[in-house]
C-alpha cells in the first residue's frame, strides 16, 4: 500500500463537544474516518457528545483546550507529549484557542517527525492576531467561498494553500424520503393551528442576527398578500437571551400574528419540518460564513428563500436560484414567497459537494496531498 494511501491517523481539536455545527460536523467526520478504516481521536473539553462519538469508534481525550486565556499556555507542554506519544499523521484544528495550544506545541516538533497540520476557518473571525492563529497551517480549509475571500484579502494567504470544502450533509438525516405520517398526526394533535395551512418555516436559535424578527415582518407582509401561511419559528433561546424571546412575542402580538406565527422552541426533529414546510426561511441580517439550514432543507426537498449573501446563498446559487432576494427587504422576501406558494411543482438538485461523503473524500485528499510534499 503506498504512503499516502494506507490508513491515516487523524487528530481533530475543538473546544468542546456540546451543541453546534462545528461539534457536529466534527463528530459527523470522525464517524466518516471509522467507516473508511482510519484511526480517529478528537481532543476537546467534553460535552453531551462525546458519547456518541466514542460509540461510533472514534477516541476522545479530555484537555480543557476551549480557554481563551493565557492560562492555556501551559498546556503547551503537555501537548507536545501527547503529540510525540500518539504520532498522528494529521492534526486538523477548528478552533482558534487550540489552534494556538496545537501549533505551539507542534513547532517545536523535530521536523521530520511532525504530524502534518491542516486547520478549517469556520468562521469569518474578527481580524486580529488571535484569528491569524488559523491560516497558519500547512494547508486551510475554508467552509464556503465568502471564508475562502475572507482569509485571501484578509491575511493575504496564498490560495494555492487554501481549499473550500462545503460543509456535508449526512443523507440518513436529510432527505426527501422520510414517512411523515404518524409525526405529522402527533404534530397537528399538539398544533393544531398548523393543520390545512401553507407553512413557512424559520429554523435557527433566538438571536438578534438570526433574523427571527425580520420573519415577522415576512409574514406581516405575505398574510397581506394571501390568508393560508402559518409562521413556525423552531429555534429555543439560551438563558441569558429570554428576554429577546419575550421582544419576539411583543413583536408577533403588535403586528397582529398571534393566531399567524407560532415559536414552537427547541426541538431535535428539524429534518421532519423541513420535509413539512412549504418554504424555509433563511433571513440572517449578516453574512453567514455557510449556513447550514439551507442545503439542510434543500435535501429534504423544501424550497427556501434566503438573502443574497454570504455562504448561505451559495448552496441556493447551484439548488435553487429562485429562492435568491435582495438582502434585507423582507417586501421582496414576501413577494417571493407568494409567487413560490403559486407555482405547482419546483425543482431543487443539491449537488453532491454539500454532501457528508464528499466532504470527507476531498478532506482525505487534502491529507494525502500533504502528506506527500515535502514539511516545511
Amino acid at each position: 500500500m503506498s504512503q499516502t494511501h494506507r490508513p491515516l491517523k487523524i487528530l481533530q481539536l475543538l473546544p468542546a463537544l456540546d451543541s453546534g455545527g462545528v461539534e457536529r460536523g466534527t463528530v459527523e467526520f470522525a464517524r466518516e474516518l471509522v467507516k473508511q478504516g482510519h484511526e480517529s481521536i478528537v481532543i476537546s473539553n467534553g460535552g453531551r457528545q462525546v458519547a456518541n462519538l466514542e460509540a461510533e469508534g472514534s477516541r476522545h481525550i479530555s484537555m480543557p483546550v476551549h480557554r481563551k486565556s493565557l492560562r492555556s499556555l501551559a498546556l503547551v507542554r503537555p501537548m507536545r507529549r501527547l503529540l510525540a506519544e500518539l504520532k498522528p499523521d494529521i492534526i486538523h484544528v477548528r478552533s482558534r484557542a487550540p489552534a494556538w495550544i496545537a501549533w505551539l506545541a507542534w513547532r517545536k516538533l523535530p521536523k521530520a517527525d511532525r504530524p502534518r497540520l491542516v486547520s478549517t476557518v469556520h468562521g469569518m473571525y474578527s481580524v486580529n492576531a488571535y484569528s491569524a492563529i488559523m491560516t497558519k497551517a500547512e494547508h486551510i480549509i475554508a467552509i464556503s467561498d465568502c471564508v475562502h475571500d475572507y482569509i485571501t484579502q484578509n491575511y493575504g494567504i496564498d490560495p494555492r494553500h487554501i481549499t473550500r470544502i462545503y460543509r456535508g450533509l449526512d443523507p440518513s438525516v436529510f432527505n426527501d424520503a422520510v414517512d411523515l405520517s404518524q409525526w405529522r398526526e402527533n404534530l397537528f394533535r399538539e398544533y393544531p393551528q398548523f393543520q390545512g395551512k401553507r407553512l413557512l418555516l424559520m429554523p435557527g436559535r433566538l438571536s438578534r442576527w438570526k433574523g427571527q424578527e425580520a420573519f415577522l415582518d415576512v409574514m406581516r407582509d405575505l398574510c397581506a398578500l394571501r390568508d393560508d401561511c402559518h409562521g413556525v419559528v423552531v429555534g429555543g433561546a439560551e438563558d441569558n437571551k429570554q428576554h429577546y424571546l419575550q421582544e419576539l412575542l411583543d413583536k408577533r402580538k403588535e403586528l397582529g400574528l398571534d393566531d399567524k406565527v407560532t415559536f414552537v422552541g427547541h426541538r431535535s426533529d428539524i429534518q421532519a419540518f423541513y420535509s413539512l414546510a412549504d418554504i424555509t426561511c433563511h433571513l440572517s441580517n449578516k453574512a453567514e460564513p455557510f449556513g447550514r439550514t439551507v442545503p439542510e432543507a434543500l435535501a429534504c426537498g423544501c424550497p427556501v428563500i434566503a438573502y443574497d449573501r454570504g455562504g448561505a446563498a451559495e448552496s441556493l446559487h447551484q439548488a435553487f436560484p429562485e429562492g435568491l432576494v435582495e438582502a434585507d427587504n423582507p417586501k421582496a422576501f414576501a413577494q417571493r414567497a407568494h409567487e413560490l406558494l403559486e407555482r405547482e411543482a419546483i425543482d431543487i438538485h443539491l449537488p453532491e459537494e454539500f454532501y457528508l461523503q464528499h466532504q470527507a473524500d476531498a478532506t482525505l485528499e487534502v491529507y494525502r496531498r500533504l502528506l506527500a510534499s515535502p514539511p516545511g
